[in-house]
């Protein structure tokens, strides 16, 4: 490992410890030629899948773009930034062990409504508006139906 001061190559590990979450070792190191230290992090090299999109063409997954989309759907409601980076952590890595080598767009985003559909309505609708891109008011108003209607059966049948 390469001392970020002075470029040494020669370094010694002082202390090693799992991070809060359990996905890297944190590393605390010492330079042996100008005697600086410095932390590293050592992660599991995680296997990148595609993600095919309605169009066919196809990208590499992109956490935080995921992430974006749902903070901006979420701006302003009381859903944290904790709450949707696990979320997305635990899709990913529920992806990872299908061993899929591409995802279709339609799978991640339908993942993403129900999730907000459970966390917010609000969220749930803004994100819908843009993911299921309305051609009209009326579609999105049949929407905003559609959420009313599952509320009131949903309260019926916790009676």
């Amino acid at each position: 490992m390469k001392c970020p001061f002075c470029s040494d190559l020669e370094n010694k590990v002082m202390d090693s410890r799992l991070t809060n979450d359990g996905l890297a070792v944190r590393r605390r190191r010492e330079c042996l030629e100008c005697k600086k230290r410095f932390t590293t992090y050592e992660r599991v090299e995680e296997v990148n899948f595609l993600v095919v999109k309605k169009d066919g063409s196809k990208e590499v997954f992109d956490k935080g773009k995921l992430i974006h989309g749902m903070l901006k759907a979420c701006e302003k409601r009381p859903i944290t930034v904790d709450v949707i980076e696990g979320f997305i952590s635990n899709l990913e890595r529920e992806f990872q062990e299908r061993g899929d080598k591409e995802i279709s767009s339609t799978e991640i985003g339908e993942r993403v409504i129900r999730k907000l559909y459970e966390l917010d309505e609000v969220a749930y609708v803004r994100f819908a508006s843009v993911y299921r891109s309305f051609k009209d008011v009326n579609q999105f108003m049949d929407e905003l139906k559609d959420l009313l209607r599952d509320k009131e059966i949903d309260s019926k049948s916790k009676i």
